[in-house]
Order: structure tokens, then C-alpha cells, then sequence
């Protein structure tokens, strides 16, 4: 696939502004830039990590409290990907925060383990990724590698990630339709934190 022409409409997209925006538009806006940085990620354009900068700005200047527990977990793995790491820790603190290690929703918990993990602070991070695996309303295979990444358990690992690029795979939506497997990348970005290297297979999802 040619991801260039994908990307330039997305970025159009992106510098299109109608009138004041609201909240909801600014997380449109989040999310059409995060879409510009993966359809560059798979064109091995490095201008994809500008785009994930806007991305987490932007998402994170829409948080307007409540538990839209997706901005900070945008955020973090918009930052992750643009391997901004004064962004990431500071996004981080921030999530954390918000009281997400305690939230009762699971996606406030996900946004707290990836915090954790991004800060290296792994027992808490594994108490948390526990709390997800055993939810019925958050995909396991999400929880399961993140907690093999707290754990360092690199065969728990590797099984749990290529389990995560096969859903993306499968699934018919995406992301303002830009099919690619950012949740396993961002797991990939977490687990060498911990130290654990694992090469994904090749996919049409993976840059």
C-alpha cells in the first residue's frame, strides 16, 4: 500500500478549521493527526513523529476531567511512538495523576499501566495489568502482554504481542481507517523499557 497519499489526506484534513473549536473537535483533530503519524509510520517517514506530537497535544488539551480515559492513553502512545520522552514522562506523572490506577473503568486502568511501564515502575505496573486480565470488557491479550512485559517474561511476551498484531488483522474498523497495529507497537516501546526484544512478525499492519 501506498501510505504517502493516505497521509497528505489526513494532514489536509488535519489543517482544516471551521469556526472556534469544541471539544469534540479537538479531539477529531487528535484524532486525524495520530492517523497522519501511523499512515507515515509505515512510509518510514520520520515527519510521523511531528504527527504524533500534534496528536498528543491535542488530546490532551481537549481532557476536560471526567473519565474520557482514551485522551490520556492517546497521548501517552502518540508520545511513545514520537519517542518524545520529556513528553512521556510528564504525560505520564500526569495520567497517573488522574487517579487511573484506582479508575473502575478498565480502559483508566490500561491508561495507568502504560504510565507505569512508561516510568519503569513495574511492580505497580504489574498489580495493575493484573486487575485488567481479570476483566471480561478489556481485550486479554492487551492485558496479557502487559503483564508479561512487568514481569519480563519474554516467551508470555511474544505470545501475547503477535496475539495483539492478529487481532488487528481481523478487525474491520480502525482508526480513521488506517489500518495498523499501533497497540502492538506501543507494546513493543514498553517491553524495551523492560529490557524484553522481540522482532514481530511480518504484516500488513506492521511497518
Amino acid at each position: 500500500m501506498n501510505w504517502i497519499p493516505i497521509a497528505e489526506v489526513k494532514k489536509d484534513r488535519y489543517a482544516r478549521q471551521y469556526g472556534e473549536l469544541d471539544e469534540r473537535s479537538i479531539v477529531r483533530k487528535g484524532n486525524i493527526a495520530y492517523a497522519a503519524g501511523l499512515a507515515l509510520l509505515m512510509a518510514g517517514d520520520p515527519e510521523a513523529a511531528d504527527w504524533f506530537r500534534r496528536a498528543a497535544a491535542r488530546w490532551r488539551e481537549s481532557w476536560g476531567g471526567g473519565e474520557s480515559w482514551g485522551r490520556p492513553v492517546g497521548a501517552l502512545k502518540a508520545s511513545l511512538l514520537a519517542h518524545d520522552e520529556p513528553a512521556v514522562e510528564e504525560l505520564a506523572t500526569w495520567t497517573l495523576e488522574l487517579g487511573t490506577a484506582t479508575a473502575d473503568s478498565p480502559i483508566g486502568r490500561y491508561a495507568a499501566a502504560i504510565a507505569l511501564l512508561a516510568l519503569g515502575r513495574w511492580p505497580e505496573a504489574r498489580h495493575v495489568a493484573e486487575s485488567l486480565r481479570e476483566r471480561d470488557d478489556f481485550p486479554r491479550d492487551v492485558a496479557d502482554a502487559l503483564a508479561y512485559v512487568t514481569a519480563h517474561d519474554v516467551v508470555g511476551y511474544a505470545e501475547a504481542v503477535e496475539s495483539v498484531v492478529d487481532s488487528f488483522e481481523t478487525r474491520d474498523e480502525h482508526l480513521e481507517d488506517v489500518a495498523v497495529a499501533d497497540t502492538a507497537l506501543v507494546l513493543q516501546e514498553l517491553a524495551r523499557r523492560r529490557g524484553i526484544e522481540h522482532a514481530l512478525r511480518a504484516s500488513r499492519v506492521l511497518p
